[in-house]
């Protein structure tokens, strides 16, 4: 899965077309800059792309292995970034990754997609609707990737906001529901650690690109970068923040627990001590030694009987007034 296309002064005046022609498109004029995008690509098929670019081995080896961590590499007359895209699964509470490899250079932009899950309408999409920038050559188009996949990291960590309020509105329904929060918080901690994971070296990557010895970004798309780079920013705080939540979410849940077996073991020791008082008093009453008055009589049955009422009334309205039943 091969998609291709050539700006020439500002303008997308060709897309589509087979890489054997790229050379032919380099050797223009220096206003001229092409786009190569190839999914999950074989070794030996990108052979032939980097031999094409003169790309660096070293980045080469990065672009064909995954696990690879959001980075920018400097290489002789390009760089190398590898980034990210996450969506979040609402079913199961974690994190889907779709890896990304670009080269980028003055006359040149290459994608390198690991994960053909790695949606590329959306990045051309955004070309498209700000094509007045196309001017800017390999800066604009990288702009638009890094927007894109910024974006993604945004809407993210919205959805794990989002599913962390109704966690907490679990935690406090009025059915017992401890597990439930117990598995769920532990799943959107585990999707929030690997977020920051991904989003704390997408901020050095923008950071890095902002700089002027990168030779990549003009002064007129910095601000378009200083965009992206506060988004990140925002992402990266609002994930630390959530990580703490759902931690407090953890420890809440934990003290609720305690609080319903309190609750629980109040209420069982309470029907103890109330059984009890009849326990104790036939057992008395059902002595072999006649030592109390009114034994083998009626009498000393309703008295037992009066004994063990007036009992379990006053130890029911004692624990009652002490909201342990």
């Amino acid at each position: 899965m091969i998609s291709t296309r050539v700006y020439r002064n500002g303008a997308c005046t060709q897309e589509n077309f087979q890489p054997e022609q790229i050379s032919d498109y380099l050797e223009e004029d220096d206003h001229t800059v092409v786009w190569l995008d190839v999914a999950e690509p074989t070794e030996k098929e990108f052979a032939l792309i980097a031999e094409e670019f003169g790309l660096n081995p070293l980045a080469v080896e990065d672009a064909l292995h995954e696990r690879q961590r959001p980075k920018l590499d400097h290489y002789d007359d390009h760089v190398f970034l590898s980034l990210y895209e996450v969506q979040l699964d609402m079913e199961t509470g974690r994190l889907e990754a779709a890896e990304l490899s670009v080269f980028a250079a003055p006359r040149y932009l290459i994608t390198v997609r690991k994960d053909a899950h790695f949606d590329m309408k959306a990045v051309v999409q955004r070309w498209d609707d700000t094509a007045h920038l196309a001017k800017y050559g390999t800066a604009f188009l990288l702009w638009g990737l890094l927007d894109v996949v910024v974006d993604g990291h945004f809407e993210t960590v919205q959805a794990l906001d989002d599913e962390i309020e109704k966690l907490e509105d679990l935690l406090f329904a009025d059915s017992f529901r401890g597990p439930e929060v117990q598995r769920r918080s532990f799943e959107l901690r585990k999707s929030l650690v690997f977020l920051r994971r991904v989003v704390l070296p997408t901020r050095e990557v923008v950071n890095a690109l902002m700089r002027r010895e990168s030779g990549l970004v003009d002064d007129a798309l910095m601000p378009y970068f200083q965009d992206v780079y506060d988004h990140v920013l925002r992402v990266a705080d609002w994930t630390d923040s959530l990580r703490d939540l759902v931690s407090t979410i953890l420890e809440t849940n934990l003290t609720i627990q305690g609080n319903r077996m309190n609750e629980i073991m109040k209420a069982v020791t309470s029907w103890a001590a109330i059984a009890a008082v009849p326990t104790i008093i036939t057992g008395y009453y059902g002595m072999n030694v006649r030592i109390f008055p009114g034994a083998t009589t009626l009498s000393g049955g309703i008295i037992a009987l009066l004994l063990m009422v007036v009992g379990v009334a006053v130890l029911y309205v004692m624990f009652k007034r002490r909201d342990w039943l």
